[in-house]
């Protein structure tokens, strides 16, 4: 599974640092960081994907 992130609808609630913060995180100004390129490790997917599902604002996605 790979994660598409929409950085301009962020609005940086941190929710999917909350859910899975091996894949995600927050700089110091609150900007999205992905901590994973291309392809989330299987042992990340289930996380990654409670992480797209919490977004109050929809701004992951699977790709």
């Amino acid at each position: 599974m790979r994660i598409a992130a929409d950085l301009d609808r962020c609005e940086g609630h941190g929710l999917c640092v909350d859910q899975a913060p091996e894949v995600f995180d927050l700089d110091d100004e609150g900007d999205l960081v992905l901590l994973v390129e291309g392809e989330v490790p299987a042992a990340q997917e289930a996380a990654a994907g409670r992480a797209v599902d919490a977004c109050p604002v929809a701004a992951l996605r699977r790709a």
